[in-house]
């Protein structure tokens, strides 16, 4: 694992980067996303974001540990993806560091619930809510809440082990 937890931040956004967009392809050419226009699909876009980011965030600390180091290298992955919040783009930065935040309280909720019972269903219930955000207004169908838990859960167990193994 990278000793320096900034660098370790900056080379999971770079994953994050390169796999991220290919499992909303992945979502997109599942059909499960309603039909719909141009910006129906950029809030998709968007939600898949804060849910992906999420599976970053889980990632690294299944591999670190929840711990200050870890704390720093989340910071790093959020600088690197989501804009510093300095400069000409601080309020799109803010903002989209806001919307992040706020699904993370509710992913972060989800994961908590039930403790060892509910982590059997931890996959289901945040896949759920993240179909609801990426389908609204429209209710989602059952099969976008299966497909995003599951692409979620693939991208925590990769990131987790691109962390470990990186050097």
């Amino acid at each position: 694992m990278i000793a320096d937890p900034a660098r370790r931040g900056h080379e999971l956004a770079e994953f994050y980067r390169e796999v991220s967009p290919r499992l909303f392809r992945d979502l997109e050419e599942s059909g499960a996303l309603p039909d719909g226009e141009t910006a129906a699909r950029e809030r998709a876009r968007a939600e898949w974001e804060s849910f992906a980011l999420y599976a970053c965030v889980r990632a690294l600390v299944a591999a670190g540990g929840f711990n200050r180091e870890t704390g720093h290298a989340i910071e790093a992955l959020h600088e690197s993806v989501l804009g510093l919040l300095e400069g000409p783009s601080r309020q799109e930065a803010a903002d989209r560091r806001a919307h992040v935040a706020e699904r993370y309280a509710e992913y972060g909720a989800i994961g908590q619930e039930g403790g060892a019972a509910g982590a059997l269903t931890v996959t289901q219930r945040l896949g759920e809510a993240a179909a609801r955000h990426m389908a609204a207004p429209a209710l989602p169908g059952e099969a976008l809440a299966e497909i995003a838990g599951a692409l979620h859960e693939q991208l925590v167990e990769g990131a987790t082990e691109a962390v470990r193994i990186a050097e």
